[in-house]
């Protein structure tokens, strides 16, 4: 079989490579000019930055797929178990030592607030019955509602109605603890005060294996499985934008891609590892969607967008963790900004990224490699990044020199940026979104723009916009699903 693949992410890859192991012809398209989608690497000035996700966790569903193709991962990519896996500080001084030491997230709970350890404890069982009724789901199609109706009763018992903020609420008191408890949901789009309590599982995620670097970065892991996919023979072109999936008149079903360049790739099936959005409404005729009508589109709730500053220091911040999360002075009001009211708030919330901690590779010799990232409203709100982006480095920049990080606008000898313009216009993200279609409930599981296109037959989607969603284990469980649809058993 034929299968053409858009888009070199990592859900992408996952579907190209399960499918290439199993004896498929297939083949890679990607817009850019490197792989890896979000993944991408900027290199300038002997620093390295990962442009995107930099969070591994579950590392055994990368494993998997060196797995199903002969081989071990450690082969290809070094990955290390990090401790912390984050600092997260606060305005006050605080801050909470996040590690998989039970004992010792037990006991930072009872330094912030002793009345608060039972509650804790209480939330961690409560999140280890979610990851086991939720895990299960992660790598199952809900393709059709008989899937929904087989885990509503586990839905309805674990009160998945409810958000991750709700969940960590009801168990502790102290507003630092909640914000520790249920910041995640941000790391894969959603906001903590709408997103199901389904992702509060991210917390047994990690305490039970951990959060993972690979050395070299991201990028590193995106080469190490570029390397896997044409070793098995698959075909990867870069610099390569499709500009229509090729859809037969009388049947309806995919045939391929047209690419920009006018040339036809005939394929028996087509994945689209492409945003969600972008895919129904510039790639498929609109007189081939019933169901994915651009009304449809754009009625879905899309996720924040990102502000990113890639910079690199001539001098070493030791102090400063692989991971840190900076809360700001407002929590639940910032994300309502962000979220509901799509306004460009003043004041942020920060997620300050230092891999040299780990891999010092990445910069010279007595240097820093560094991003720091803000979540910001996407496109539907009125901001104008062509003016706003260069101030709102300068506030980020004044805020870490003042708190964190000393003297750092004195230090910083290299430097870019990307802000929702770029998700839009470089990645094709509907809105300049960073992560698709929001992770609430009703945009969950079966709700979820699935892994078959209801409308054209032989076109599937892998990514953060389809079932089960975005961060890296969502994406390779795509890719995993998508593969199974197609025949591929693991």
């Amino acid at each position: 079989m034929k299968v053409v693949v858009i888009g070199s992410g990592f859900g992408g890859l996952a579907a190209a490579i399960r499918l290439q192991a199993a004896g498929n012809q297939v083949t890679i398209v990607e817009q850019r000019d490197k792989p890896g989608g979000r993944a991408y690497t900027y290199e300038q000035d002997g620093f390295t930055f990962d442009g995107g996700p930099t969070i591994i966790t579950a590392p055994w569903l990368l494993e998997e797929l060196f797995e199903v193709a002969g081989r071990r991962i450690a082969d290809y990519v070094t990955l290390v178990r990090l401790d912390p896996f984050y600092n997260v500080r606060f305005e006050d001084g605080t801050v909470f030592r996040y590690n998989g030491d039970a004992g010792a997230i037990a006991a930072q709970v009872r330094a912030l607030s002793p009345g608060d350890v039972d509650g804790y404890l209480a939330f961690r069982a409560e999140a280890e019955d979610i990851f086991e009724t939720g895990m299960r789901l992660i790598d199952q199609p809900f393709t059709r509602i008989s899937d929904m109706l087989k885990v509503l009763p586990d839905l309805v018992r674990l009160r998945s109605h409810r958000s991750v903020a709700a969940l960590a609420a009801r168990h502790v008191k102290d507003e630092r603890l909640r914000q520790v408890f249920s910041f995640h949901p941000l790391l894969v789009g959603g906001n903590p005060f709408q997103t199901t309590s389904i992702y509060a599982l991210i917390h047994t995620l990690e305490q039970q294996w951990g959060v993972w670097f690979a050395m070299g970065g991201t990028g590193a892991l995106v080469k190490a499985l570029v390397r896997l996919f044409e070793e098995l023979g698959g075909t990867l072109h870069l610099d390569t934008a499709v500009s229509e999936v090729s859809i037969d008149g009388e049947s309806g079903r995919a045939t391929g891609v047209r690419l920009a360049a006018g040339d036809q790739l005939p394929a028996d099936a087509v994945v689209s590892n492409a945003d969600v959005a972008f895919t129904y409404k510039r790639l498929v005729p609109a007189r081939f969607r019933k169901k994915w009508t651009d009304e449809r589109v754009n009625a879905l709730d899309y996720s924040m967008s990102l502000f990113v500053l890639y910079f690199g220091t001539d001098r070493q911040y030791h102090d400063v963790a692989h991971h840190e999360i900076l809360m700001g002075p407002r929590y639940r009001e910032l994300l309502a900004d962000i979220f509901d009211r799509k306004v460009l708030a003043e004041d942020f919330s920060l997620y300050l990224h230092r891999p040299t901690a780990t891999d010092p590779s990445l910069a010279p010799p007595g240097c820093d490699s560094w991003y720091v990232l803000s979540p910001v409203p996407h496109l539907g709100g009125d901001t104008d990044w062509r003016t706003a982006a260069k101030p709102y480095r300068d506030a980020i920049v004044q805020y870490l020199e003042e708190r964190y990080l000393p003297g750092l606008s004195s230090h910083i000898v290299t430097e870019r940026y990307i802000d929702p313009l770029h998700f839009r216009d470089t990645l094709s993200s509907h809105l300049g979104s960073a992560f698709s279609v929001q992770p609430t409930l009703t945009q969950s599981a079966w709700f979820r723009p699935h892994n078959v296109s209801e409308d054209v037959p032989n076109l599937y989607f892998a990514g953060a916009g389809t079932h089960p969603g975005a961060g890296i284990p969502g994406v390779l469980s795509s890719g995993k699903i998508v593969a199974e649809l197609l025949g591929v058993r693991s």
